[in-house]
């Protein structure tokens, strides 16, 4: 993440999580989806930040429930993906794969990353470092697949795969502890992930949450990135030189079960 990007998250609701980007040679700021109204206006309240955009990456009521209030008080520009159609409020401008937004000086290529829904897309702030990613990708999982095969929501993941280690990844929901204990369950021998699930546990009792993660974390302990490993093709008991997806397919449907 570019030093001069600034960054706020929070809690909204009971896990989503809120994300307020600035670009402070601007003064422009974006917020990631709005799953409610009150916590994104008290972090603007709180930073004295004045936001300009709202980025969404899918329709879902848990993510844009809160724009309305939020762009009555703000006028910020509602982005939204064009497949949402109208089931996003007060939409100014529809994007689609390959398109470029900007907040201030600071650019998001956006990504369709179907699989949790048709419409998902994923925001990458390439020059910031900073990835978008609602509920694609997750720490430690990735999303519920809803309106399409789960081979979609694999081939969707396997977008972040270009991406630096560096690159912060921002989810849009605190599943870190479930999402931990089921990873440890597929890959119990992972130091890795023990550690994380450790850290996990402290950052709960401290009122704190994994979110940003980075790809360097994600590729060493996430489950749904990792089914090319042989440890995962082992646990869902298929042979170690299993096809990945068919591995991802498997853990997927595991983990719907856990």
């Amino acid at each position: 993440m570019a030093a001069e990007t600034e960054i706020r998250t929070f809690l909204c609701r009971s896990d989503n999580i809120g994300v307020l980007i600035r670009d402070p040679a601007t003064g422009a700021c974006a917020a990631i989806d709005v799953p409610e109204a009150g916590p994104v206006l008290k972090a603007l309240d709180e930073t004295g930040w004045r936001l300009t955009d709202i980025l969404v990456t899918h329709r879902h009521g848990d993510h844009v429930e809160g724009i309305p209030a939020v762009k009555r008080a703000t006028g910020a520009r509602v982005v939204a993906p064009a497949k949402a159609g109208d089931a996003v409020p007060l939409v100014d401008v529809a994007v689609r794969e390959g398109d470029t937004v900007r907040v201030g000086g600071l650019e998001a290529r956006v990504w369709e990353t179907p699989g949790h829904c048709a419409d998902h897309v994923t925001y990458w702030f390439a020059e910031a470092g900073i990835v978008c990613a609602g509920d694609t990708l997750f720490t430690l999982g990735c999303g519920r697949v809803m309106e399409s095969p789960p081979e979609t929501l694999y081939r969707s993941l396997r977008r972040f795969d270009d991406l630096p280690g560096s690159a912060q990844v921002y989810s849009g929901h605190d599943y870190v502890l479930a999402n931990a204990r089921f990873a440890l369950a597929a890959d119990p021998d992972n130091s890795d992930l023990k550690a994380r699930y450790a850290e996990a546990e402290r950052a709960k009792t401290e009122g704190r949450f994994l979110i940003p993660s980075t790809m360097e974390a994600e590729r060493a302990t996430n489950p749904f990135l990792r089914s090319a490993v042989p440890a995962l093709a082992k646990a869902v008991d298929m042979p170690p030189e299993s096809d990945p997806e068919t591995v991802f397919v498997a853990l997927r449907a595991w983990k719907n079960r856990f």
